[in-house]
């Protein structure tokens, strides 16, 4: 096989017996098992919030864990303002980044199921008094 390369070039050529191998890039390569030039694959490798496990603890552990960490991390809808710019500070602790209110919530989201079951409650007590 005969390979040539430029000094400050942009091209990489191999010819072999059996394929002609042409790359047009810059930066670094490596020769794969058929003997071709490919590229190293660029920047770091971007995991999931659970990338930081490894293999450790099970995969639906892991699983469970995403999940928790996407809700508790990502952007609500303020119920005052209407912006979606309600975030959580601690635990159970919401505020909103442009009106500045703050509320009580979940751990890991603004409202709870066991919350909206509470208020609905309220509500339909609060009609049975007015009537």
């Amino acid at each position: 096989a005969v390979v040539s390369t430029q000094e400050y070039g942009s091209s990489v050529s191999t010819q072999s017996t059996e394929a002609v191998v042409s790359t047009q890039s810059t930066g670094h390569y490596y020769i794969t098992n058929n003997l071709s030039f490919s590229r190293w694959p660029r920047g770091p490798r971007r995991l999931e919030s659970t990338g930081k496990y490894g293999t450790r603890y099970g995969a639906s552990l892991r699983k469970m864990i995403k999940k928790i960490e996407i809700s508790q991390h990502s952007k609500y809808t303020c119920m005052f303002c209407g912006k979606d710019a309600m975030k959580r500070t601690c635990v159970g602790i919401w505020t909103c980044k442009a009106c500045r209110k703050t509320v009580a919530g979940g751990a890991y989201a603004v409202s709870t199921t066991a919350a909206a079951t509470v208020r609905s409650a309220i509500r339909r007590l609060r009609e049975m008094q007015d009537v």
